[in-house]
């Protein structure tokens, strides 16, 4: 992938297709590959995707040191003026969705529309503790890789989705495309644990769409509808029986969102 210049560093970046620009925010220990084939060429056929990895993760810059949410939403608005985007629409999922939050509060000009997928924003009325990422830690401990890469995939999706041994081997193969290094996960687990913009978010003034599968093991349900309570005039769209990475599951119909949302 090109290699974009924030000063004395670089982020690793996907872009594609034709439209309105679209700027897409990687979870945690997620990278390009995480979005899933289908899903990024359903939305290359309407919007000029822009998808990155994170710092630290695959050929973008290592930071010395911890970070917060916040400079996760500074590299995203660093990157955009790296290729010449004044504004674009965004999509962030679970850590992602802390980051487009942020990127929204600290740059409200800079996002047209926000689209926040299985995500919490932190506060009294978030859930923080959810099973998936204590079954994923203790599978990490055995040092067993494919053990760790199942209970990632087991975690993150429905149990009738995980069903389907093909589905596994498409996960397997998109986890181990980039460098995710252990202590950088860590990071980012640490600067998603202090994430709380619930005080904020009613001041975010872009038309908002949150996403969330009624299954999911990584970030609870509920999160869901707090996020949704405290953005004015934010809608919730459920995808039932779906699991963290309901756009893995659902693809098609989460493009559909998307563009029914973003464009009309």
């Amino acid at each position: 992938m090109p290699l974009a210049r924030l000063g004395d560093r670089s982020l690793s970046f996907r872009r594609g297709g034709r439209g309105e620009p679209l700027l897409l925010i990687q979870g945690m220990a997620g990278h390009v590959g995480m979005w899933g084939e289908p899903l990024l060429a359903a939305l290359e056929h309407d919007f000029d995707v822009l998808a990155y990895d994170h710092r630290g993760i695959g050929e973008s810059s290592e930071v010395p040191g911890a970070f917060t949410i916040a400079d996760l939403a500074d590299d995203a608005a660093a990157l955009m003026d790296a290729l010449g985007w004044g504004s674009a629409h965004v999509f962030g999922i679970s850590m992602g969705g802390m980051v487009a939050q942020e990127l929204v509060l600290c740059f409200p000009e800079r996002v047209r529309r926000l689209v926040l997928g299985c995500t919490y924003a932190g506060g009294s009325g978030a859930q923080i503790v959810a099973p998936g990422p204590l079954r994923i830690f203790e599978a990490m401990q055995t040092g067993d890789l494919d053990l760790a890469v199942r209970a990632g995939f087991e975690a993150n999706v429905s149990g009738e989705f995980a069903a389907d041994p093909a589905h596994y081997e498409t996960f397997k193969q998109a986890v181990l495309a980039e460098r995710v290094p252990v202590p950088l996960v860590l990071a980012q687990a640490q600067a998603c644990f202090a994430h709380d913009a619930s005080a904020r978010l009613g001041t975010v003034t872009a038309p908002t769409l949150v996403l969330h599968g009624t299954a999911d093991q990584m970030v609870l349900y509920p999160n869901a509808e707090h996020v949704a309570s405290l953005i004015p005039g934010a809608r919730l769209h459920t995808f039932p029986g779906a699991g963290h990475l309901f756009y893995w599951e659902q693809p098609d119909r989460t493009a559909a969102l998307l563009r029914e949302h973003l464009v009309g």
